[in-house]
C-alpha cells in the first residue's frame, strides 16, 4: 500500500515545509484544518507550488497526491485516515495542539495492534514539542487508563527541532509558498529504538540520539535572533526584519543577544567555541536575507509566550544567570519585547499591554516569566518591567 501522513496545520509551515518533504518522500499526505476556505481550496487544486527563496535566487517544486479534511465537520473521516496513517505530524502553533489530541487519541483507539506503529511527530516551534502532544492525547479524557498499554504498543512519540524561516506572503491569497532555502528537520531516533520500531523514510529528517543539543542550539540562536531583531525593529520603526538587520545597532544588539546564548550553549552542550561562532554567523545572514521580507509584527506576535520561562529570551538568560554568566544583551531584547503592545492583529500584545498596566513588577515577572523570586534572573527583570512600566505612565 502506499505510503500515508496526516499533517495537523494546513498553513504555510505545513504546506510548505512539512508536507514538502513527506511528499518528496511518497507519501500521500493527508491535510487536517478548520480554515473551511482552505480546505476547499486545497481540495479544489490539484497541486501548489513551494518557492524556496535563497539570498542568490530562487527554486521551485510542485507538490500533489494530496487531500484535505475539515477536522471541524468531518472528524469521523479523519480518524479514519489516522487509524490506516504510517505518520502523524502537526505544525499548529503550541496552544492548538490540546485541541487536536482528542482526533489523534479516536484514531490510535481504532488502530489494529497488527499494524506497525504510528510514528507522532510534531513540528512547533518549543522544547519537547511531540511530548506535549502525546501529553494532550494520554490525558485520560482522552485515552482511559485502561487503553494505554495498547495506546503505547501503537504509537511512537518523537520529539523534534524543526528550523525553516516562512515569511509572510504577499498579494492575492494563493496556496503557494514562500519560504527560505535553508531547512533543518531534526528528529531524535531513540523511541523508534526501544521499541524496535522503524524509523519513517523521509530523506529530509536528521536522526539523532540526543536531541537535546539541536534543540536549544535552535530555539536559542534562530529563534532568539530572529525574535530580537523583531523587537528592536517594531520598536524603532522598522517594518521588515531585513529593514532591522540593515540597521547597524539593530544588528550589533542581535549579535550581542546570541553571543551570550553562544556560552550557554558551549558550556552546556559542549560544542566549541567556533563551530557556535560559525552558526551564530550563519544565522545573522540568513534572517538578513533581503529576499524573505518578513514583516516584524508577524515574527513578533505572542509577546507572552516568547517571554516565557523556557522560551527564547528569559530560557537562555536564566541559565546564564545561574552560571553567574553575563544577560545584559538578553535582558535589552527582553525589554523590547515587552515594549510590543497593542499591536494590530496580536491579541498577546494587547493582553500584555493589559497585564504591564493592571500588575505590579513582581506579578508580571512571576506570571509572564516564570521566574521564582529567589532566581537570580528575577531583580533583573523586575527592573527591566519596572522600566517599561514607569514610561508607559509617562
Amino acid at each position: 500500500m502506499a505510503k500515508k501522513a496526516v499533517h495537523f496545520g494546513a498553513g504555510n509551515i505545513g504546506r510548505g515545509f512539512v508536507a514538502c518533504f513527506l511528499h518528496e518522500a511518497g507519501y500521500r499526505v493527508v491535510f487536517a484544518d478548520v480554515v473551511d476556505a482552505l480546505v476547499d481550496s486545497l481540495n479544489a487544486k490539484p497541486l501548489y507550488n513551494v518557492i524556496e527563496l535563497g539570498t542568490h535566487g530562487t527554486t521551485e517544486k510542485t507538490i500533489t497526491n494530496y487531500v484535505a479534511i475539515n477536522s471541524k465537520t468531518h472528524e469521523a473521516e479523519l480518524i479514519n485516515e489516522i487509524a490506516s496513517a504510517d505518520i502523524v505530524t502537526c505544525s499548529v502553533g503550541p496552544r492548538i495542539l490540546q485541541f487536536i489530541a482528542p482526533v489523534i487519541a479516536k484514531g490510535v483507539a481504532k488502530r489494529s495492534l497488527d499494524q506497525a506503529p504510528l510514528a507522532v511527530i510534531a513540528c512547533e516551534n518549543m522544547i519537547n514539542n511531540t511530548a506535549n502532544l502525546a501529553g494532550y492525547i494520554k490525558d485520560p479524557k482522552n485515552t482511559p487508563a485502561e487503553s494505554l498499554a495498547d495506546h503505547d504498543k501503537k504509537t511512537v512519540y518523537a520529539n523534534s527541532a524543526v528550523d525553516r524561516i516562512v515569511p509572510d506572503k504577499k498579494g492575492e491569497p494563493t496556496l503557494d509558498v514562500q519560504l527560505e532555502l535553508f531547512y533543518e528537520w531534526v528528529v531524535e531516533s531513540t523511541p523508534f529504538t526501544k521499541v524496535g520500531a522503524t524509523k519513517p523514510e523521509v530523506p529530509a529528517i536528521h536522526w539523532v540520539d540526543n536531541l537535546d543539543p539541536y534543540i536549544e542550539r535552535k530555539l536559542y540562536t534562530v529563534n532568539t535572533s530572529h525574535a530580537t531583531a523583531a523587537y528592536y525593529g517594531y520598536n524603532r520603526g522598522k517594518p521588515t526584519i531585513h529593514d532591522a538587520m540593515a540597521d547597524p545597532s539593530i544588528k550589533a544588539s542581535v549579535a550581542a543577544a546570541i553571543s551570550e546564548t553562544a556560552a550557554f550553549i558551549v558550556k552546556k552542550h559542549g560544542v566549541s567555541k567556533d563551530e557556535q561562532e560559525a552558526y551564530k554567523n550563519k544565522i545573522l545572514d540568513r534572517i538578513s536575507n533581503p529576499n524573505l521580507d518578513d514583516s516584524v509584527k508577524r515574527v513578533g506576535r505572542e509577546p507572552l509566550r516568547k517571554l516565557g520561562r523556557h522560551e527564547r529570551l528569559i530560557g537562555p538568560a536564566a541559565s546564564l544567570a545561574e552560571e553567574g554568566m553575563t544577560t545584559d544583551a538578553l535582558l535589552a531584547a527582553a525589554e523590547m519585547a515587552f515594549r510590543f503592545q497593542n499591536v494590530d492583529g496580536d491579541k498577546e500584545s494587547a493582553e500584555l499591554a493589559k497585564i504591564m498596566a493592571e500588575k505590579s513588577a513582581d506579578d508580571v515577572v512571576s506570571q509572564v516569566c516564570g521566574l521564582e523570586a529567589s532566581h537570580p534572573l528575577y531583580p533583573k527583570v523586575k527592573a527591566v518591567v519596572e522600566k517599561v512600566q514607569t514610561d508607559s505612565r509617562e
